[in-house]
């Protein structure tokens, strides 16, 4: 009988894992969840995660995936009316793909290396709820007029870098959250799980931070901002963890 709970290269977990990935490109061109270049990376991107990983950790980043197109599309005209959609008709692209789950992906491949997957869960699940978190935040908060700039806490302008909302405070809690919930499902841990909700809130706070300080004056992008978040969460976890070896 295959065993499909063991994790990396082996046969359960390759089966699994590429049925599932069969089954996230029908669905993402039935429903437009991504560009045809986006399919490709998600593609891709899921083979490393759940090849090297585990296919526990592709349904984790599945989980964002399609709770991160709920958030795109939510008042989806509203927000293309006042410019404040990333999105031309709420696809995602490859380059959401990449800058969301390349360091992700990084982290499946190392757990592989180090053969560490009992830690790599834990990691990688912080990496992903900052990504998470920070998604949610500005697809759900920008629509929200009470915006203040993190750094000042004086008012400013809804889509600007560093600002932050009441509304975009609870979607990012909301969005870190979910990811906590599906990695427990994977891993019961109570108190791991409550980290990575955690990590993913704080990795949005970092992500303001740097937003206003270093990418309103052009020394970071929008890209560079984003790694330097999850990269925190990533960091974290690993340290509070114990740093092993991952």
């Amino acid at each position: 009988m295959v065993d499909i709970m063991q994790p990396g290269l082996t046969e359960g977990n390759l089966t699994v894992t590429i049925g599932i990935i069969v089954v996230l490109t029908i669905i993402s061109e039935r429903f437009k969840v991504l560009d045809r270049l986006g399919i490709y990376a998600a593609a891709a991107l899921g083979l490393v995660v759940g090849g090297l990983g585990h296919w526990t950790w592709l349904l984790i980043l599945l989980g964002f995936l399609a709770s991160a197109h709920k958030a795109t599309k939510w008042r989806f005209d509203e927000k293309t009316a006042k410019g404040l959609s990333e999105s031309i008709d709420g696809h995602r692209s490859w380059g959401n793909v990449v800058a969301n789950g390349g360091l992700p992906g990084l982290v499946a491949i190392l757990a592989f290396l180090l053969d560490d997957h009992e830690n790599g869960i834990w990691v990688f699940s912080a990496a992903v709820a900052v990504a998470a978190s920070d998604t949610f935040a500005s697809e759900i908060g920008c629509l929200d007029d009470r915006v203040r700039m993190i750094t000042t806490m004086k008012k400013c302008q809804a889509g600007v870098n560093g600002g932050f909302s009441p509304n975009g405070q609870l979607a990012a809690a909301a969005g870190s959250i979910i990811i906590a919930a599906l990695t427990f499902i994977a891993e019961p841990s109570l108190e791991l799980a409550g980290m990575v909700a955690l990590l993913g809130w704080l990795g949005c706070q970092v992500d303001s931070v740097l937003g206003a300080v270093l990418e309103n004056r052009g020394l970071m992008t929008k890209g560079t901002v984003n790694a330097a978040a999850i990269t925190s969460g990533i960091l974290i976890m690993w340290i509070y963890l114990g740093s092993p070896h991952l």
